[in-house]
């Protein structure tokens, strides 16, 4: 059985995410990217830039204190990430934010004002189907 090739550069990508996640979580003492998220991690394939995607939960005036607080802390995310991950070169870090979030719940909100998916129509079709199976029960008593 082949197995597919896995690159690289997706598995530097993968442990980049892992061990920026913990940092950002356990280790930074900045108030302000406590709360940040990383979604996402692109890595290019010489492996000396990496491109961060991170998800904030506030506002703009927060996520601009946010992207200062990181730009800030990024010569020493990299000298922690060069610790702990041994690679010729540690990449550089670009942080942006993900506006993957928001543009996702942007269609979903368009959805379901035009009356497409959502959770009302989810709680309709579980209703329908109870009912249908009480009804099935019904024929058999």
């Amino acid at each position: 059985m082949a197995r597919t090739p896995f690159k690289r550069t997706d598995r530097v990508s993968s442990l980049v995410r892992q061990v920026l996640g913990e940092l950002l979580t356990f280790e930074i003492k900045d108030p302000r990217v406590q709360s940040v998220v990383v979604t996402d991690v692109e890595v290019t394939g010489d492996l000396r830039e990496a491109r961060i995607y991170v998800a904030h939960p506030g506002d703009d005036d927060e996520a601009a204190a946010q992207m200062r607080g990181l730009d800030k802390a990024s010569g020493w995310l990299r000298r922690q990430l060069g610790q702990r991950i041994r690679l010729r070169v540690t990449p550089s870090l670009d942080f942006r934010f993900d506006e993957s979030l928001a543009y996702g719940a942007r269609i979903e909100s368009k959805l379901r004002e035009l009356g497409l998916g959502g959770d009302e129509d989810d709680a309709a079709d579980a209703q329908d189907a109870h009912a249908a199976d009480d009804s099935e029960d019904d024929r058999f008593d």
